[in-house]
């Protein structure tokens, strides 16, 4: 039973070793700056489908939650040269009391009216940052990333590891939510909300959380990216790309299971980078419309569908 018990943690513990480990025999720097957009893209993912898909609330604001938190730390930075774990928490707690305010105003519509407020979000967010010059306006921010990280050969190598750190935080909350009695009432939400409210699920509590949730992991997600990146303006940072890979990836890894985000991010991710490194970063975009497509007529229920789909016609007979 103990070993039961430790099985997760343990498994998320040899991860992470392993991800300091590699940093110590990898010495291809783009190694490290493509892997971290996926894991970026984990905790997105992840973020998303805590709301859209285990409520079933789409929500196309993911941008505006990921550029809060970018653009709160890249202020604190070049300001007051705060300190990296004060970064997490200064792009994460805002946005977790954003998603708590937006939540209760808007998770009372349903429907293609609540995915148009979050894209309208999206939208005011990105005009007040280009219009604030504490944020850089529409000349954007430059970052200096530190020389040197005690433990680490370079800058890209410490945002790897700080990302997996992350990255298993958001799947491990995840995972805790699907397999307790919250995750049960989001799906009752999810599946038929006035009769979860007939039950006794405490439908606006489990949907408020499920916001504040997310927008406190999309924020998360944020903060580093201004180190990452170096150079940040509005119109790239908020950005529909950010919206899209966040509703799809769940989509295509499976919007039922903590681990879909996950697959989806690795797969969607992977085939992105390659992209980028063999053809063009412009063809991104079209690689998310086409195997969003696909899924959605030949396995509309992720990969993870796809999986016990071919697991069950093989047990059978």
């Amino acid at each position: 039973m103990s070993l039961t018990r430790w099985k997760w943690p343990l498994a998320a513990l040899s991860v992470l070793l392993a991800a300091a480990g590699a940093t110590r025999l990898v010495d291809n720097q783009y190694f490290y700056f493509s892997t971290y957009l996926i894991l970026q893209y984990i905790i997105l993912g992840t973020a998303w489908n805590l709301l859209g898909g285990f409520t079933g609330y789409v929500n196309f604001g993911s941008g505006a939650f990921f550029g809060i938190g970018a653009y709160l730390s890249a202020y604190l930075i070049t300001e007051y040269g705060v300190g990296f774990p004060w970064l997490l928490v200064a792009g994460s707690v805002p946005t977790a009391v954003l998603g708590l305010g937006i939540g209760y105003l808007t998770l009372r519509l349903r429907g293609v009216y609540f995915s148009i407020a979050t894209l309208a979000l999206s939208v005011v967010i990105a005009t007040i940052i280009l219009n604030v010059p504490a944020f850089g306006g529409a000349r954007g921010l430059y970052i200096l990333r530190p020389k040197e990280v005690p433990g680490f050969d370079t800058y890209m190598e410490f945002l790897f590891t700080l990302m997996v750190a992350l990255s298993l935080a958001s799947v491990a909350f995840a995972r805790y939510v699907q397999h307790s009695w919250i995750g049960r009432g989001l799906t009752a939400i999810r599946d038929d909300e006035e009769a979860a409210s007939c039950t006794g699920v405490p439908v606006l509590r489990l949907k408020v959380f499920a916001a504040t949730a997310s927008g406190l992991m999309m924020g998360l997600a944020g903060a580093p990216y201004p180190f990452y990146i170096s150079y940040m303006e509005p119109m790239a940072t908020i950005s529909l790309d950010v919206a899209v890979n966040s509703l799809a990836m769940p989509l295509i890894g499976g919007t039922t299971s903590w681990l879909g985000p996950v697959l989806g991010a690795a797969l969607l991710g992977s085939a992105q980078q390659i992209a980028t490194v063999t053809i063009s970063s412009e063809y991104n975009l079209l690689i998310v419309g086409v195997l969003l497509v696909l899924f959605v007529i030949l396995a509309p229920s992720g990969l993870i569908g796809l999986i016990q789909s071919i697991a069950k016609r093989r047990r059978s007979p």
